[in-house]
């Protein structure tokens, strides 16, 4: 039996600590399709955060969209007609693959960040 648990012990030390979490990133794109582009979170992180926003009237509005890791959840909806600006957390393996604020995603774009996943699994051969 102490044979065990000095096993147990000595596996819990060598064992590779957790992996940090992995989010989309990009800043201030016009397009989600600009945002396929995983990195990993330092420690510290536990959020993938993506904020929507928008300027203007009509035509004439810009949108805008921004992905990055987060240690805290600045979760928000605000609207006032001319410009509108939302963000949202989640905190799972690239978990924001979605660039719509409430929206749910479709199968094209989760089918998208899966081979986007998979070819950056490959290529640095996580």
């Amino acid at each position: 039996m102490k044979l065990l648990l000095v096993a147990l012990v000595a596996a819990a030390l060598w064992a590779k600590p957790a992996d940090s979490l992995i989010c989309y990133v990009c800043d201030n794109e016009k397009s989600n399709w600009s945002c396929f582009k995983p990195q990993s979170c330092a420690k510290h992180d536990e959020y993938c955060v993506t904020t929507h926003s928008t300027v203007g009237l009509g035509k004439d509005k810009e949108p805008r969209i921004s992905k990055y890791c987060s240690p805290f959840c600045p979760e928000t909806n605000l609207n006032i007609g001319i410009a509108s600006f939302s963000a949202s957390c989640c905190n799972t393996f690239l978990c924001n693959i979605s660039g719509a604020s409430s929206v749910k995603t479709s199968y094209t774009v989760m089918a998208t960040g899966i081979l986007a996943s998979l070819l950056y699994v490959l290529r640095t051969g996580l």
